[in-house]
């Protein structure tokens, strides 16, 4: 699954075109490194997100399509 739809399946980001622009603007590593918005997320990868001052890092524990509300924080655990 393409990174940017990662992050808003996951709802880390809310909206896919904000994540698209954060990997764009180089705010998305992925295992240390620069991360476009096509980057292929498999489990176990450990994506750092910065916003703005604050930067969280994160496993990624699932991969699906489509994810309800309840279980779209099982997709991940976050580490700092």
């Amino acid at each position: 699954m393409r990174l940017d739809k990662f992050l808003k399946v996951s709802r880390v980001i809310k909206r896919r075109t904000v994540a698209n622009e954060a990997c764009d603007s180089s705010l998305v590593l992925a295992n240390g490194k620069r991360a476009k918005a096509s980057y292929d997320v498999k489990v176990g990868d450990v994506l750092e997100i910065t916003f703005g001052n604050r930067t969280t890092r994160l496993r990624v524990l699932s991969v699906a399509e489509h994810v309800g509300k309840a279980e779209a924080s099982e997709m991940y655990e976050i580490l700092s």
